[in-house]
């Protein structure tokens, strides 16, 4: 059975990213079980542990074993819980950065659910004007109801918080089931290069 993926671009141990995507995955298994859909493993990738790869990545163009083994769980991911801190209106850089190096055919179709993270409600608009066009772009199912948490969220039943994650859990689900995803398979994968090639 293909898994469940959070990517979460938070800095911190715990970051509130992370604790948002983590929510997220919760109430989508939670609506899966109820909805009598089989409930997927959930995984986890902190792109703060893949920083100095993805970087080496943008300035080499060759992709080490731990990218190849990341772009490979959003590949095979029945649905995408992708979270970022919000920073100066917009995503994090490394959060676009790992979402700029993947190929472009991994998302087509696949169910994704935007999340973001930010010191008060304002930074919300960054999902709406910076994540969907992106995930648009690489013709992901994207999930009608993203998520954004302020500062201000987190321990109030007053923000409305759990509630709206329960929503964008139950809408996830009804997605994931609408669009079954299709493990991605790089038609380019098998094609010997180019020193390979001039060693006969």
């Amino acid at each position: 059975m293909s898994h469940l993926l959070v990517i979460s671009a938070g800095m911190g141990t715990p970051s509130s990213s992370r604790m948002l995507g983590d929510r997220l995955a919760e109430a989508t298994v939670k609506a899966m079980t109820a909805a009598g859909t089989p409930t997927p493993e959930v995984k986890v990738l902190e792109l703060r542990d893949l920083a100095v790869d993805l970087a080496t990545y943008y300035s080499s163009h060759v992709p080490n074993k731990a990218l190849q083994e990341a772009f490979g769980l959003v590949g095979t991911a029945s649905g995408v819980i992708a979270v970022s801190p919000v920073l100066n209106a917009g995503v994090s850089g490394l959060f676009k950065l790992f979402f700029d190096l993947l190929d472009e055919g991994v998302l087509k179709g696949r169910p994704v659910l935007m999340a973001a993270t930010g010191g008060t409600a304002r930074h919300s608009l960054a999902i709406d004007q910076t994540m969907l066009p992106m995930f648009f772009y690489l013709k992901a199912a994207v999930a009608p109801t993203g998520v954004f948490a302020a500062t201000d969220d987190w321990g109030t039943k007053e923000s409305g918080l759990a509630r709206r994650v329960q929503r964008a859990g139950t809408e996830f689900t009804e997605l994931i089931e609408r669009n079954p995803a299709v493990d991605y398979a790089d038609e380019f994968a098998n094609v010997p290069d180019f020193s390979t090639l001039l060693n006969g």
